[in-house]
């Protein structure tokens, strides 16, 4: 482990990277952070599930490492936390985030963002982020304006920006970080990513997504359940913890500044969904309920 005395090289990027019960993942992807054709200068490990530790996997790596176990489960939210700014203490002038279920889709990923942050003059950017078993696919139904992109050959462009999937694969100065901040421990998990892109886009910053480059993730498009006939999506998680804080954190973030407006929009989307599509008015009522108690800010863990 890396101690705060010891001195990064200039320019330095530190690969932040939050784990739990996931060891052949984690491994899966740490290889490949490994492998980049311009590695990261260190790695951190934030292990959310110390009772099944990974310690082993982490100082396998060819980066030199921290690992951070953690005997509370902080979430992605506080992993992600924890490690960011871990990785501002030892000198980073440069964080990329990684997941333990996801990995870069190839050697060039990393040294391709550095070079789009630097012609471009970014303060953040993300690779695309992509289905792990269908490449052409993406891992997450991407909306822009009111039409839902979900494949890679319908966004067109080799950038996008003002888009971005900020724990998967993305890259942030340090400098960024100065404004815009680490992500938000109540939330947990659920709903950090979006607060963060909030405050990037409150911040004036420029950011976005490059095409040329990719980053692999298991398919989360289920959750996305099409409506009106594919017009409008709705996200439903399929089991009770996910909805809970799902629901209950869109609450808080829809009542913060720069997503105010579309939260009566909110409303009607899920009240169609819920009683005009799924046909079921309690799930709209529990729907209403964790949005405010998100509004309140009442972040109670199940």
């Amino acid at each position: 482990m890396m101690n705060l005395s010891e001195q990064l090289p200039a320019d330095a990027v530190v690969a932040v990277v939050v784990t739990r019960h996931r060891r052949e993942l984690l491994a899966h992807s740490l290889k490949m952070i490994a492998t980049q054709s311009r590695p990261p200068d260190h790695l951190i490990v934030v292990d959310n599930g110390p009772d099944e530790p990974v310690r082993d996997i982490v100082e396998s790596s060819q980066v030199p490492t921290t690992y951070l176990p953690s005997r509370r489960n902080l979430g992605g939210a506080g992993g992600f936390a924890l490690g960011m700014l871990h990785a501002l203490a030892l000198g980073a002038e440069w964080v990329w985030c990684a997941d333990d279920d996801g990995r870069p889709a190839d050697e060039t990923v990393l040294e391709t963002l550095l070079g789009e942050a630097r012609s471009r003059n970014l303060a953040q950017v993300s690779p695309v982020v992509t289905n792990i078993e269908t490449p052409a696919k993406l891992a997450f139904p991407l909306r822009q304006g009111l039409t839902w992109k979900r494949g890679t050959d319908e966004l067109g462009e080799d950038f996008l920006p003002g888009i971005a999937s900020l724990f998967n694969g993305a890259l942030f100065r340090a400098s960024t970080l100065d404004v815009i901040g680490v992500p938000d421990y109540r939330l947990f998990f659920r709903g950090d990513e979006v607060e963060i892109h909030r405050r990037l886009v409150r911040s004036g910053l420029p950011f976005g997504t490059s095409l040329r480059a990719a980053y692999l993730h298991p398919d989360g498009s289920e959750e996305f359940k099409p409506m009106l006939g594919g017009r409008l999506h709705a996200q439903d998680p399929e089991n009770e913890i996910k909805r809970y804080y799902t629901y209950r954190n869109r609450g808080y973030l829809l009542s913060q500044p720069g997503l105010r407006k579309i939260g009566m929009l909110e409303v009607i989307r899920f009240g169609l969904y819920f009683i005009g599509t799924k046909r079921d008015p309690k799930a709209f009522v529990q729907w209403l309920k964790l949005c405010r108690q998100g509004r309140k800010e009442r972040f109670f863990r199940l």
